[in-house]
């Protein structure tokens, strides 16, 4: 019996290894990749929306433009706004997922490097792979809490696709989608500082038409991303309008 478990370990572990080595294609990037990559729009740094600040909310800049929904989905959306807000996936330290990852108030830390655009958020720690590779979008990913995105250059605009999210992932707030839902973001230098993000919210189950909203970010290039661990002290929470605030009572201690 040990011999014939040994050859299975060792079948599924040949496997493994082959499977391994299909999925990865890329090649070590040479110079002439990091010299292309030099003339593109520079995005790397730390980067956070100018009306917030490391030291709490500044003014608001209007309200966003409201995802229009198809009557299956307003009368979801009608049962999640019934519930306990405490009982949302944010409240349970799940990370919201894309879109809504993409409009934190906290700092956003992009990295740029031959075939990939690396985005790191500040908040819930999470962290976005878009390809630029030339690879094309997976014809059967995996769903995750920020989908799979594949990122072009449109001259001095990045183009990035996102597909497959997973079910617990909203729209916007108390918003579901479907599993067709797709989102188109471009990302755009507007000065030697700030850059806009156009982000395309496209479902055709959930949205009657396309939900598209801008937003702008100023780079600040002393900082560093902090770690945020939700687990650690859990105290946001949304109120009625869905502002985010935090609860100054502090946590009660385990025994």
């Amino acid at each position: 019996m040990k011999h014939a478990t040994r050859i299975v370990l060792l079948l599924v572990t040949g496997v493994t290894i082959a499977v391994a080595a299909q999925e990865s294609k890329s090649k070590p990037p040479a110079a002439a990749d990091w010299a292309a990559l030099a003339k593109l729009p520079d995005l790397t740094g730390v980067w956070e929306a100018p009306t917030v600040g490391r030291g709490g909310r500044g003014p608001a800049a209007g309200p966003p433009p409201v995802p229009q929904l198809t009557a299956a989905y307003a009368a979801k959306k009608r049962e999640l706004d019934a519930r306990n807000l405490d009982d949302t996936e944010a409240a349970n330290c799940l990370p919201t997922g894309m879109p809504a990852i993409m409009g934190h108030p906290y700092p956003y830390e992009l990295l740029l490097t031959p075939g990939k655009v690396t985005i790191v958020s500040e908040a819930y720690m999470q962290v976005r792979h878009i390809y630029t590779d030339g690879r094309p979008l997976p014809a059967d990913p995996d769903p995750t809490f920020n989908g799979t995105s594949i990122g072009r250059w449109d001259r001095d605009t990045l183009v990035v696709e996102t597909i497959a999210f997973s079910p617990l992932t909203t729209i916007a707030r108390n918003t579901p989608h479907s599993d067709r839902m797709r989102i188109v973001e471009r990302f755009r230098l507007t000065g030697p500082d700030t850059m806009s993000i156009e982000t395309t919210v496209i479902d055709p189950e959930a949205l009657t038409t396309p939900w598209t909203t801008t937003r702008t970010l100023a780079r600040h290039r002393e900082w560093t991303i902090r770690e945020y661990i939700c687990e650690e002290n859990n105290r946001n929470f949304l109120d009625a309008q869905g502002k985010a605030g935090v609860k100054l009572t502090p946590p009660a201690k385990k025994e």
